[in-house]
């Protein structure tokens, strides 16, 4: 069954999508992601992923203090990511609450350092962040790309011990036209032990069902709940059935 993990973006404290991940084409949805945090709690949600994008932005971690309310007022299993760009923002991130983070531009810029803190940290609380645009991995909150094909940087790292992936379609992020199937399923073909999340693109229950039939592990998705797009306690309800019949 696939693991459904919704998304909040911070900008300036606030609760935000992004278009394809442009910083011009920013939506706020709420002034307060604690509140909106607090509600995937109550609906039954157990996991969360959040975002610093002014982290990204400025290449290190801005809305901590967003991160340790979150996981001071609620029970959720917190997945941080945005702006880890050393020792100091990875400490910073688990110290103030975050179970896991995601990182995927030093995994570009600094190999060694991911595969450090792996080793310092347990593979279980790392995720490596695979942002892609056009088949090559984008860092620096996308505002880069780099020379790294995808296939070959998951192999440099799964050979190393990495098992969680979030994945990214950036040219599907914010546009609610679906996630990008055949690209996931190309990755699970290729590395079937992964825990791969897929991210990017989901606009309805259908688009879930579609990653769930073709054996996606878990799904990050956040602009279809913000724009009503996903009946949440239809979701959840259908999810908890699922449960109860394994």
């Amino acid at each position: 069954m696939i693991e459904l993990i919704p998304a909040i973006d911070i900008i300036e404290g606030k609760c935000v999508r992004l278009t394809k991940g442009d910083y011009d084409r920013k939506t706020v949805y709420h002034d307060n992601p604690v509140d909106v945090a607090k509600h995937f709690e109550a609906l039954g949600f157990k996991r969360l992923h959040v975002v610093d994008l002014d982290g990204a932005k400025n290449r290190h971690i801005v809305n901590v203090g967003v991160l340790r309310e979150i996981t001071r007022q609620t029970r959720l299993t917190v997945d941080f990511g945005g702006g880890i760009k050393s020792d100091d923002d990875l400490h910073q991130a688990f110290d103030n609450g975050a179970s896991m983070v995601t990182v995927g531009s030093i995994a570009v810029t600094h190999p060694e350092w991911f595969i450090r803190w792996m080793e310092e940290f347990g593979t279980d609380r790392m995720i490596l962040g695979a942002d892609v645009r056009q088949g090559m991995i984008s860092i620096n909150g996308w505002k880069e790309d780099s020379a790294k094909p995808l296939i070959p940087f998951l192999k440099e790292f799964i050979d190393h011990g990495v098992r969680n992936v979030l994945c990214t379609e950036i040219s599907c992020d914010g546009t609610l036209q679906g996630p990008a199937l055949s690209l996931y399923r190309e990755i699970m073909a290729i590395y079937p032990q992964l825990h791969l999340i897929a991210s990017g693109g989901v606009s309805c229950i259908d688009d879930i069902h579609a990653l769930e039939d073709s054996k996606i592990p878990a799904v990050v998705f956040g602009k279809a709940i913000y724009e009503g797009k996903i009946d949440l306690k239809s979701l959840i309800a259908s999810q908890n059935r699922k449960e109860e019949r394994l």
